[in-house]
């Protein structure tokens, strides 16, 4: 029982050195308006950069990466999702924008997941000594994967949630304007068939008074 705790606290700690060098974050992009974060990278290293649109408008941006010397390495117009990978040339600091200046009123709401460096910095220094593998590193290793998928698992979900979430309430905000609309026309329609009716009984009215 003991060991088991053991090696589970191992592989926390050796996912927490990973997370170390991971950025994730969920934030609102306004309309006609540009966010840019900024991350110091060394050379040689693997970046990783993954976003999606949770919600607003056409569920789309435009985003593009710039290395430090101002080279442009990825660039996409009014994507929904992606990921891009690159392996650094120069060290210094990168740069990631995230753009809704196409949009003149919808604002919008983006996560993305920025990774530098090894994607597996324990499963890295494991290799470092390719032998037979001992039955705590195995379970080591083991563990460690089985808690990435875990978070992969859940940052699936909990977007595919807000996404949802996001549909229904922009469902529920035009079901409700179309529901006001429907009653201001039946009592439009109902108003006009009253005062119709008077008119008809005022008309008779003012007859039979004039004839007497």
């Amino acid at each position: 029982m003991s060991s088991n705790i053991f090696l589970t606290l191992i592989a926390v700690l050796q996912l927490i050195v990973f997370l170390a060098n991971a950025m994730e974050l969920t934030f609102e992009l306004e309309d006609n308006a540009k966010e840019c974060f900024y991350e110091d990278v060394d050379q040689d290293e693997e970046i990783t950069l993954e976003y999606q649109v949770i919600s607003g408008g056409k569920y789309d941006v435009d985003v593009f990466i710039e290395d430090p010397n101002g080279e442009t390495l990825y660039k996409e117009t009014k994507k929904q999702y992606d990921a891009f990978d690159h392996k650094t040339k120069v060290k210094g600091t990168y740069k990631f924008c995230f753009s809704n200046e196409f949009s003149t009123f919808t604002h919008k709401v983006v996560y993305f997941d920025f990774i530098k460096g090894e994607d597996d910095p324990f499963a890295r220094d494991v290799g470092a000594h390719i032998t037979v593998l001992t039955q705590l590193e195995t379970s080591c290793v083991t563990i460690h994967e089985a808690l990435k998928s875990v978070m992969e698992y859940q940052t699936h979900h909990r977007l595919r949630e807000a996404k949802g979430r996001g549909r229904a309430e922009h469902l529920n905000d035009k079901i409700q304007w179309w529901s006001l609309g429907a009653f201001a026309l039946i009592l439009g329609v109902g108003v006009t068939q009253v005062l119709v009716l008077r008119s008809f009984f005022t008309d008779k009215k003012h007859q039979t008074s004039t004839k007497i």
